[in-house]
This record gives structure tokens, C-alpha cells and sequence, in this order.
């Protein structure tokens, strides 16, 4: 019995070393359009803090920005599937307790196409069963509307947020 306690134990405890990795995502787009996004683990564990630094937007625009199911770029970031949802719940914002895990929001872009984005949250995740990464993050053409579409745009807007074309995209990796 100790036997089995000592291997649940230490089990657990590579879970918690897991759960604490950094992860990294390098951007790439067309046009010049590139950035990194860092998911950091919180000291005391639980939240993941999202940090990323986008550069060759279009000045003052607001983009959809996601985790999508697959690290796969083979056809660039249309190869990359859905949003990253292993709930299968409806779409939303970062900040709604309904939501994809992928549902990150948006970024604003300055008067000079650079976005810097910070963003704490407790659905993503660096390890476990529902690790990020080997995932993909992608930024959309256009404004997420974080799952509050309606009339005619409310179905797609519960699937994506009517969030518009894949823009640029970048596998999520072990940092450093």
C-alpha cells in the first residue's frame, strides 16, 4: 500500500512540474506581420499569465486572438482546425465562465501597428490533460465579438466570434 501511495505521490508531483513549464509562440503572417506570445505559470500556480507583442498590424485595429485545436501549419494557419475546445462549450470572451479554452479576446494595435496584449487566465493550461501546447495561436483579420453575435451572425458568432480570416499563426512550444 505505501508502494502505490509513493507512486500517486510522485505521479502527482510530475504533474505539478509539468503544469509549471513556460511556453512560447512565434508569429508569423504576411506582410512583415510577426510576434511572440509567452504563457507564463503564476509563482503560486493556478493562472496562466498570457503576454504577446505583435508587430505589422493595420494602425488601431482590433483583432480576434485564439488557441486553436491543432499545432498543424502544413497549409499555413487554416491547417490549424477549430478553437482549442476539449468542453465543447459555445464561444465567449476571455473573462465569461461559458467559453472555449482557445478564447483568448482580442488585441488592439497602436497608431503604429504594434500590439502588446497581457492577460491572465485559468482555463489555459502548460501541462495535464489539456496542455496548450504543440497547439497553435492564431490572430484573425477581424474583431472577435466574443460570442454576442446576432440575427444572422449569431451561430457563427457561438463557433468563433465571427473573428474573419487566419492572419498569422505560430505553434505553441516549451520555453526556456
Amino acid at each position: 500500500m505505501i508502494f502505490f501511495g509513493t507512486v500517486a505521490l510522485l505521479l502527482i508531483s510530475s504533474f505539478d512540474a509539468v503544469e509549471s513549464q513556460r511556453a512560447v509562440a512565434v508569429l508569423r503572417g504576411n506582410g512583415g506581420l510577426n510576434g511572440t506570445v509567452w504563457f507564463l505559470p503564476s509563482q503560486q500556480g493556478g493562472r496562466i499569465t498570457v503576454k504577446a507583442d505583435i508587430r505589422g498590424l493595420r494602425p488601431n485595429a482590433r483583432h480576434g486572438f485564439h488557441i486553436h485545436q491543432l499545432g498543424d501549419l502544413t497549409n499555413g494557419c487554416t491547417s490549424a482546425g477549430p478553437h482549442y475546445n476539449p468542453a465543447g462549450n459555445t464561444h465567449g470572451g476571455p473573462s465569461d465562465t461559458v467559453r472555449h479554452v482557445g478564447d483568448l479576446g482580442n488585441i488592439q494595435a497602436n497608431s503604429l501597428g504594434v500590439a502588446r496584449f497581457w492577460l491572465r487566465d485559468n482555463l489555459v493550461m502548460t501541462g495535464g490533460m489539456q496542455s496548450i501546447i504543440g497547439r497553435a495561436v492564431v490572430l484573425h483579420a477581424n474583431v472577435d465579438d466574443l460570442g454576442r453575435g446576432t440575427g444572422a451572425q449569431r451561430e457563427e458568432s457561438l463557433r468563433t466570434g465571427n473573428a474573419g480570416a487566419r492572419i498569422a499563426c505560430g505553434v505553441i512550444g516549451i520555453a526556456s
